[in-house]
C-alpha cells in the first residue's frame, strides 16, 4: 500500500463522517457507504488484523509495529469521522427524518440504487451461482425489512447478542444496525442505558459489538479471499433488498415511542399518488437523481486521484 499524505487521511475522515451519518438513519447502512467510497475491503482487512498475534508483535517489535499491523492511522481517521458525524449530524438527520422524511429517503434511495451498480460492476464473472446468490441476498434483506419488531428484552446475554448482531449489520452493505436493534427489541433498553449512563448494559453491548465485529470481519475477509464474486453478489443482493425499507412514500401502520424518540415499526410502501399528504414528488425526484449522480461523481473524482 502506498504511503498516505495527511490530505488522504482527511478524506478518510470525511468518508467516516458519511458512514456515521448513514448509520444514524434506520434503514441505511454505513457498510454501503464504505463500499461505494472504496474503503470496504481495507476496513475489513484492518479489523481482521486485530488478533492475539499482536501481543507477540508488541513484545518483539514494539507498539509502532502493532500500529502499522492494524493500519492504525486508517482506523483512527475513519472512526474519528464516524464519531464526529454521530455527534454533529445526528440531530440534524433526526430532524430531517421527523420533518422531511420523503426528501431524506429520496436522496438515500437514489444513492443506494447507484451503489447497486457500483458494487455489482465489481463482479468480474457472472454465472448461475452469482445470480442465485444475488437473488437469495436480496430476498433475505427484503425478509429482514418485513420482520415485526420484537418485545423488548433486557437480559445481559440477549443484549450481548444484540450488540454482536447489530455491529455485523452495520458493516454489511444494505442492512441497518439500528434497524436490527429495533427488530430484536433491544433498542429501548440500549437507548435508556445510554441516557441513564448504565455502565453494565453499555459495557455488555459494547463487548458484544467488539466480539461481533472481530469475528464477522474474519468471515468476510475469508469470503473475499476465496469467493470474491459470490461475496460481491451477496452484498449486491443485500443492497437491492434493502430498497424496500427506504422507499420514500409510506403509510405508517404502527409506531413505538422510546422516551422522546418515536420509531416506525410497521409501515407499508405506497405510490406517490396514493400517499396521504403532500408527496413532494418533483423535489423528491430531483434529490433522488442528486443522490444517484453523487456516487458516480465521487467515483470519477477517486479514479482521477
Amino acid at each position: 500500500m502506498q504511503a498516505r499524505r495527511i490530505l488522504d487521511y482527511v478524506f478518510i475522515t470525511l468518508k467516516g463522517m458519511a458512514m456515521g451519518a448513514a448509520d444514524v438513519v434506520p434503514g441505511v447502512s454505513g457498510g454501503t457507504i464504505a463500499f461505494i467510497s472504496g474503503i470496504y475491503e481495507e476496513l475489513i482487512t484492518s479489523i481482521n488484523n486485530i488478533n492475539l498475534s499482536l501481543i507477540s508483535i508488541l513484545k518483539k517489535e514494539g507498539i509502532k509495529a502493532v500500529w502499522n499491523k492494524i493500519n492504525g492511522n486508517f482506523l483512527l481517521s475513519l472512526f474519528l469521522g464516524i464519531f464526529i458525524s454521530v455527534l454533529s449530524l445526528a440531530k440534524f438527520l433526526s430532524w430531517l427524518l421527523e420533518n422531511e422524511p420523503i426528501l431524506l429517503w429520496s436522496f438515500f434511495f437514489g444513492l443506494v440504487v447507484a451503489s447497486i451498480f457500483m458494487v455489482g460492476k465489481e463482479i468480474t464473472r457472472w454465472n448461475l451461482g452469482t445470480v442465485v446468490v444475488l437473488i437469495l441476498g436480496a430476498a433475505l434483506a427484503f425478509f429482514i425489512t418485513e420482520l415485526p419488531a420484537s418485545d423488548n428484552s433486557g437480559s445481559l446475554p440477549y443484549l450481548f447478542l444484540s450488540g454482536a448482531l447489530a455491529i455485523c449489520a452495520m458493516i454489511l452493505p444494505g442492512i441497518s444496525g439500528a434497524f436490527i436493534l429495533v427488530l430484536l427489541g433491544s433498542y429501548k433498553t440500549i437507548l435508556d442505558a445510554v441516557h441513564q449512563r448504565d455502565i453494565k448494559i453499555i459495557l455488555t453491548v459494547g463487548v458484544g459489538a467488539i466480539f461481533g465485529l472481530l469475528s464477522f470481519a474474519r468471515l468476510l475477509k475469508w469470503m473475499f479471499n476465496h469467493y470474491k464474486n459470490i461475496t460481491l453478489a451477496l452484498l449486491t443482493g443485500f443492497i437491492l433488498g434493502s430498497l424496500n425499507k427506504i422507499w420514500p412514500w409510506k403509510k405508517v401502520l404502527e409506531t413505538k415511542t422510546f422516551g422522546e424518540k418515536t420509531i416506525v415499526v410497521d409501515d407499508m410502501n405506497v405510490l406517490p399518488g396514493a400517499f396521504e399528504g403532500d408527496s413532494k414528488l418533483i423535489l423528491a425526484i430531483v434529490l433522488a437523481i442528486l443522490g444517484f449522480s453523487l456516487i458516480f461523481i465521487l467515483e470519477k473524482v477517486a479514479s482521477k486521484k
